[in-house]
C-alpha cells in the first residue's frame, strides 16, 4: 500500500477463529458472505449477511466463523486517529447494524456503500487511488464521529505505548476469573503496591481495583444474557468472591438487580458453530466471486444518505408526566376573492377538499355585494319577476349551506364609499333576501370586517363614519351578524396608526378584531446577512402577543382573527421551488391556536409586486393548491396538525406529542428562517439540517407499529416534482396529475416492541417535518 495510506489496513478475509486479541484502533468488520460470531469483553455479536460492527480501541475481541464466509476488515491507527479528531480517546463509537435505530438505517447503507467503494477502488490502484482511499476515509470517520460517538471510559484512553499498564491490563482480561490483587500485580512488575496504585489512577482514571471490578462485570454481563446459569455460578464463575458481592456491585452500576437485569434484556441462547473450514484465518484475493457477492450486497442497500454538516440533538421526553394541555383548533376561512367563484367545478372540488381534511368553517369573499356575483337588474311587467339578481350568489350559498359553510366577507371602505347610498341600498335588499330564503339561524353565522389599510389618506372620522353606519344597516337586519373591525398594526411601534385610533373606541360596537401578519415584512431582501433574517422568528407568535397586549391596554376583549399571514417566502418565482418551509407553516399555526378564532387560507393568491424587483414578495396570505389542484405545502402543514389528535403529553420549540385511544402521536420539525435566496445554493441548505435523537420515557410497554410520515424537499414538495417533469414546451393535464400523484409525504412503517425507554432518531431536512403515529397492537 502506497505510504500514504500506512496508518489504513483493508483485507477480505475467509475467517475460522481469530484468537483473543486487544484491537488498535477501530476496526470495521463487515460480512460479504456467511456468518460471524465477535465476542468482546462484554457482548457476543452474531453477525450475518450485510451486518456491520465497529469494535473500539483497545477492545478485546475474538472471532469464529461458519465454514462459508467473507468478511471485510478494515482499520485506521490510534496514530492517525489522534492526529485527525483530538477527542478520539475519549469518545467509543456504537455502532451495529442489528441495534441501529429507527431513523438510522440509511447511514449503516451509507457506511456499506462506502467499503464497497473502498474495495473497488484499492484494487482497481488507478492513479488516483492513494487521494480516492482518503477521501473515503474521511466519509466514513465523519458519518461515524457526528452519528456514532458517545462517551468513552478508562479503557478507551489508555496508552497503548505504555507497556506496564498494557501488561497489567492485559492479564487481568485473561485471569478476571481468579483472584488479583495490587500486591501481586506489583510484584509481577516489580513496583511496589502505593507506587502501582498511584501510577494505575494517574494513567487511567480510575482505581485498580474498581477497575478489576469493572472487567469482571462486563464479562458477567455476557453469562447473564447468553446462558441459563445461576446467578450464583455467574458471581463464582467472574472472581466475585461470593453472589453478595457480585449483586451490590451490580447494581451499584445497572441501577438494578443481576436478576432483574436478566429478566428484562435476556438474549436468544446462541448456537455458535464451533466448526470452522479453517484455522485462523485466509486471505483472500480480489477474485471476481468477492466483486460479485460485494456487488450484490450493495446493489441491496436502501436510499443512499447525503453525509453534511448537520445539527446534532438529543430529545428526552418523559410521557408518564401528566399535562393539562389540551389541542385548541381555530376555525379555518378559505378565502376565494369572489362567491361567484363556488360556481365553478375546480373550485368547488378544492373547496371539498379542504372541508374534508383540514376542516373548514367559512369561505372567504372580498365584498358581500359584489356586482360580479349579482345579475344586473332586468325591468319586468310582470307582477312576480321570474328572474332574480342573487340567482348566482344562490346557487352559492346553496353549496354552502349544503356543506355546513358561513360566510366571512371583507368590506373595505373604497367599495362603500363609490357609491355610498346605492351599496347600502343593495347591502339592505341582499340581507333580507338571505333572512327570508335561508332564515336568522344561518345568516347569524356570517362575519363581515370593516377594511382599510395600514397606509390611508382617508380622515379618521370618516373611516369611523363609515364603520358606525355599516354596523347599523346590517345588525338592523340580522342583528346576530358578527361585525368586526381590521385593526392596522406596526410590530416595531407596537401601536395602529393615527387613522385607525377611532377603533380603540367602538369596543361596544365590535364583535371581532381582524389583523395581518407576515415574516415577509419585517425583512429587507436586499440584505445578505442570514443574521438578519433571525428578525422572522417566532414573528407570527411575537406580533400576535403585541396585537393581544395593546388592545388589553385599551381594555378591549375580542376574538381575534388573522385574516391574512405569511411565512418567509421571498420572491416566490425564484427560490419557492428550493426554499421549503412546510415546518414554519406549521409551527407558525401551532404557536398561534390558543390566541385567535380563525386563520384565513387562500385558494389562489395574487402576487402583489412593486418595480424594483428586489422587492417583489407575496404580501397576501397562505396559499393551498398550485395549478392543477396540486397541493402547496402549506395544505400538507396544516394536515399534519388536524392528524393531530389526543391529550399534549410533551411539547417544546420544534416538537409536539400526544397520547390518544390508539396510542401516541409526536410531530417532530427542523424550523429554520433564513434568507430564502441562499436556498438556491442547497450545499448552504445541507449544513441547515439536524439529525435528532429522541428518547421517550413513560410508553406503554407492548407490541406498536410506528408510522413515520416525513415531508421535506424531497419528499411530496410539490415544486420538486414540478421542476424534475417540467418542460419549456409546457405542462399538460397529463404531467400535471402525475405531478400531483407524486406529491405526498411519505410513509414508512415499522414494528416495534417497547418494554422500556423508546429511542430513535430522525435526520431533518430544513424546515421538514416528520410525523410519527404509534399505534398500540391489540392482536
Amino acid at each position: 500500500m502506497d505510504e500514504r495510506l500506512k496508518d489504513f489496513h483493508l483485507r477480505i478475509q475467509k475467517i475460522g477463529s481469530v484468537d483473543r486479541e486487544v484491537n488498535r484502533g477501530i476496526e470495521f468488520v463487515l460480512v460479504i458472505e456467511g456468518k460471524l460470531t465477535i465476542e468482546t469483553n462484554s457482548r457476543i455479536y452474531q453477525l450475518k449477511e450485510k451486518d456491520l460492527l465497529v469494535i473500539n480501541r483497545n477492545e478485546l475481541f475474538e472471532m469464529k466463523g461458519n465454514k462459508e464466509n467473507s468478511v471485510l476488515r478494515f482499520t485506521i491507527s490510534d496514530s492517525y486517529m489522534d492526529q485527525s479528531y483530538k477527542e478520539y480517546r475519549h469518545q467509543r463509537f456504537e455502532c451495529f447494524s442489528q441495534d441501529i435505530d429507527i431513523g438510522r438505517e440509511a447511514l449503516v447503507d451509507q457506511l456499506r456503500t462506502f467499503f464497497g467503494e473502498m474495495v473497488i477502488t484499492y484494487f482497481r490502484k488507478d492513479d488516483i487511488y492513494t487521494i480516492e482511499m482518503q477521501r473515503i476515509v474521511s466519509e466514513i470517520l465523519l458519518i461515524l464521529i457526528r452519528r456514532f460517538k458517545e462517551e468513552g471510559n478508562a479503557l478507551g484512553q489508555l496508552d497503548a505505548e505504555d507497556d506496564r499498564i498494557v501488561q497489567l491490563i492485559d492479564y487481568m482480561e485473561r485471569h478476571y476469573q481468579e483472584p488479583i490483587t495490587l500486591e501481586q500485580m506489583a510484584q509481577k512488575l516489580y513496583m511496589s503496591p502505593g507506587y502501582l496504585s498511584r501510577y494505575f489512577k494517574r494513567k487511567m482514571g480510575i482505581g485498580f481495583s474498581r477497575f478489576l471490578m469493572d472487567i469482571r462485570l462486563k464479562h458477567s454481563m455476557k453469562d447473564l444474557l447468553y446462558t441459563s446459569d445461576s446467578i450464583a455460578s455467574i458471581a463464582m464463575n467472574n472472581g466475585f468472591p461470593n453472589t453478595k458481592s457480585f449483586t451490590s456491585f451490580f447494581k451499584e452500576l445497572y441501577e438494578e438487580t443481576p436478576k432483574v437485569y436478566r429478566e428484562r434484556h435476556m438474549k436468544e441462547k446462541m448456537n455458535i458453530d464451533k466448526t470452522a473450514s479453517i484455522k485462523g484465518v485466509e486471505t483472500l484475493t480480489n477474485s471476481s466471486a468477492i466483486f460479485l457477492q460485494l456487488g450484490s450486497l450493495l446493489a441491496e442497500t436502501n436510499k443512499t444518505y447525503s453525509n453534511t454538516e448537520t445539527r446534532f440533538e438529543e430529545l428526552h421526553m418523559d410521557v408518564s408526566i401528566l399535562s393539562s394541555d389540551k389541542i385548541t383548533r381555530p376555525d379555518h376561512v378559505l378565502i376565494i376573492r369572489e362567491l361567484k367563484e363556488l360556481l365553478k367545478e375546480d373550485i368547488r372540488e378544492q373547496v371539498l377538499a379542504v372541508k374534508e381534511e383540514l376542516r373548514l368553517s367559512y369561505i372567504g369573499i372580498q365584498n358581500l355585494v359584489s356586482s360580479a356575483s349579482f345579475l344586473p337588474t332586468v325591468e319586468t311587467d310582470e307582477t312576480i319577476a321570474t328572474s332574480s339578481p342573487y340567482f348566482k350568489a344562490d346557487m352559492a350559498i346553496n353549496f354552502l349551506i349544503k356543506h355546513d359553510l358561513a360566510i366571512f366577507s371583507r368590506v373595505s371602505y373604497q367599495d362603500i364609499s363609490t357609491d355610498e347610498a346605492s351599496y347600502f341600498k343593495k347591502l339592505d335588499s341582499f340581507l333580507r333576501h338571505c333572512l327570508q330564503v335561508y332564515g336568522e339561524t344561518y345568516v347569524s353565522k356570517w362575519h363581515v370586517l370593516y377594511h382599510e389599510s395600514y397606509v390611508t389618506a382617508v380622515d379618521s372620522k370618516e373611516l369611523r363614519r363609515m364603520y358606525t353606519k355599516l354596523y347599523s344597516v346590517v345588525k338592523k337586519v340580522v342583528p346576530g351578524i358578527h361585525i368586526g373591525v381590521y385593526l392596522p398594526f406596526s410590530y416595531e411601534k407596537e401601536q395602529t396608526t393615527e387613522h385607525h385610533m377611532w377603533i380603540l373606541q367602538e369596543e361596544e360596537h365590535i364583535d371581532f378584531i381582524g389583523f395581518h401578519a407576515n415574516q415577509n415584512e419585517v425583512i429587507d431582501f436586499e440584505e445578505t446577512s442570514s443574521d438578519r433574517f433571525l428578525l422572522a422568528k417566532d414573528y407570527i407568535k411575537e406580533k400576535t402577543n403585541k396585537v393581544k397586549y395593546y388592545l388589553k391596554q385599551h381594555q378591549i376583549d375580542k376574538p381575534l382573527h388573522l385574516v391574512t399571514w405569511n411565512t418567509l417566502s421571498g420572491n416566490t418565482r425564484y427560490t419557492n421551488g428550493t426554499f421549503f418551509r412546510g415546518a414554519l407553516v406549521l409551527k407558525s399555526a401551532w404557536d398561534i391556536s390558543n390566541d385567535v378564532q380563525s386563520l384565513a387560507f387562500w385558494i389562489n393568491t395574487e402576487l402583489h409586486e412593486v418595480d424594483d424587483q428586489h422587492h417583489r414578495i407575496q404580501l397576501e396570505g397562505m396559499e393551498l393548491f398550485h395549478y392543477f389542484n396540486g397541493k402547496r405545502p402549506a395544505f400538507y402543514a396544516m394536515l399534519f396538525a388536524e392528524k393531530l389528535t389526543g391529550s399534549i403529553v410533551a411539547q417544546g420549540p420544534d416538537f409536539i406529542m400526544t397520547e390518544y385511544e390508539r396510542g401516541y402521536q409526536l410531530i417532530l420539525m427542523n424550523c429554520i428562517n433564513v434568507n430564502p435566496y441562499f436556498s438556491i445554493e442547497d450545499a448552504f441548505l445541507k449544513k441547515l439540517n439536524k439529525d435528532v435523537r429522541v428518547i421517550i420515557s413513560g410508553l406503554k410497554q407492548g407490541e406498536y407499529q410506528v408510522r413515520k410520515y416525513t415531508y421535506d424537499k424531497d419528499n411530496g414538495a410539490l415544486y420538486t416534482n414540478w421542476w424534475n417533469l417540467g418542460s419549456k414546451h409546457g405542462v399538460d393535464i397529463e404531467i400535471a396529475e402525475y405531478i400531483n400523484r407524486l406529491s405526498h409525504p411519505s410513509l414508512q412503517i415499522f414494528d416495534e416492541t417497547i418494554d422500556g425507554d423508546w429511542s430513535f432518531y430522525s435526520y431533518l431536512t430544513i424546515n421538514a417535518i416528520h410525523f410519527f403515529d404509534i399505534r398500540k397492537s391489540f392482536i
